[in-house]
């Protein structure tokens, strides 16, 4: 009996001991989902409010090097449930920043877009007569000055509509992380590691939040209602398209940055456009697989379109396109070159299309014909083969 009670009582220790570690893993992890997360995007970092989170869920950039100096214009579609957020974006020199104009995006997809081109297939497919079960067609797919913390310097700080943006030089990421938590940016640990790089090359940074009262306008003075492009809905959440930012600095050669990106914890989709006397191209794959050039070609956009005021000068356009599935092995920025050659490329999608004649379905006139046909020679066939056997019959009876 003692022999029993202490088996029972030894397993009911490790049973506690279990439970014990159980516990103190689900802790670890609520811990982990109550600190804001940065979320990579693809030339900076998304930084959220604590226990709020923020998501990017669509980039698009465009790279404009004329030779000695580089300019990036980026629109960010973001969602999730935070009400501000800031963005970091380091840059290889000091940067000037504003506004940019959203219609260059809308150009940009025009000019870029696939050719459509018919193929035409003689047997019906599901959607065609009589296997039209549903309607429709079908198509291809295709970021006040405080005072500034040891190490880094404030040298600018503006309010672009619903951002506030400091520009900064930090010699030392824990300065630099010490003086956006003063500021009011929520700044992980894990991000001072990562920018360590930038801190070695000397490079500067951008620091863009949005600003808490959105209503305001840049000159301060108050606006009726928020802007729906400013990213602010009913309730103050930061969710939907941002106004695009232009960054201006000088650069010898182009680069997108991109070692941020390494942060992220979901595959990352990195779609680029750039500008520049030649066609152009990465210099390697910097970890995520090989990019896929969408468009190559002279612009020959006229007129005085944001697009065609932004490309004046530099009228090559290539449009490149890069998975990354996993973020974590993402080696460096994406150092822009001059490609081989300027041949031009542009993606062409098939569009299938059942082959008519005069509106009607080939196949079915094709199948039509032949039945008539058969029934022709068919009927011909009995006919002949009547008249034999009357004839016969005649000879018979005579």
């Amino acid at each position: 009996m003692a022999g029993f009670l202490r088996f029972e009582q030894a397993r009911a220790r490790r049973h506690l001991r279990v439970l014990t570690v159980l516990l103190a893993l689900l802790g670890v992890q609520l811990g982990t989902q109550l600190v804001a997360p940065a979320y990579a995007c693809g030339c900076g970092a998304m930084l959220p409010d604590a226990r709020q989170r923020v998501q990017v869920d669509r980039e698009e950039s465009v790279v404009r090097w004329d030779g000695g100096r580089e300019q990036i214009v980026m629109r960010l579609t973001v969602g999730g449930d935070a009400r501000r957020a800031a963005w970091i974006m380091p840059v290889p020199h000091r940067a000037t920043v504003r506004l940019g104009d959203p219609g260059v995006f809308d150009e940009l997809a025009s000019a870029t877009a696939p050719v459509h081109r018919d193929r035409h297939y003689f047997w019906p497919r599901d959607g065609d007569w009589p296997f039209d079960s549903t309607d429709g067609d079908t198509a291809g797919a295709p970021p006040r000055a405080d005072a500034a913390a040891p190490g880094v310097g404030v040298v600018g700080r503006q309010r672009l509509g619903p951002f506030d943006v400091a520009r900064l030089t930090a010699t030392d990421p824990d300065a630099l992380e010490g003086w956006l938590r003063d500021n009011g940016f929520t700044f992980p640990e894990r991000l001072r590691v990562a920018l360590r790089p930038y801190v070695e090359l000397g490079w500067e940074y951008v620091a863009i939040r949005l600003a808490p009262d959105a209503t305001q306008t840049p000159s301060g003075s108050p606006s009726p209602s928020p802007s729906p492009s400013y990213g602010l809905p009913s309730g103050g959440v930061l969710a939907g398209a941002l106004d695009p930012l232009h960054l201006s600095f000088a650069a010898e050669e182009p680069v997108y940055p991109m070692r941020l990106s390494r942060l992220a914890a979901t595959p990352q989709s990195l779609g680029l456009y750039v500008l520049a006397d030649h066609r152009m191209e990465p210099r390697s794959r910097i970890g995520g697989e090989r990019p896929e050039v969408t468009f190559a070609g002279r612009l020959t956009t006229a007129g005085s379109g944001p697009l065609a005021r932004l490309a004046q000068g530099t009228p090559y356009l290539t449009a490149i396109t890069q998975e990354f599935p996993e973020p974590s092995r993402i080696s460096g920025d994406h150092e822009l070159t001059r490609a081989a050659t300027d041949t031009p490329y542009q993606q062409v999608i098939h569009d299938g299309r059942l082959l008519m004649v005069g509106g009607v379905p080939a196949w079915l006139l094709t199948v039509g014909g032949g039945l008539v046909l058969a029934t022709g020679a068919a009927v011909v066939v009995f006919r002949t083969r009547g008249r034999r056997r009357t004839a016969t019959f005649v000879r018979a009876t005579s």
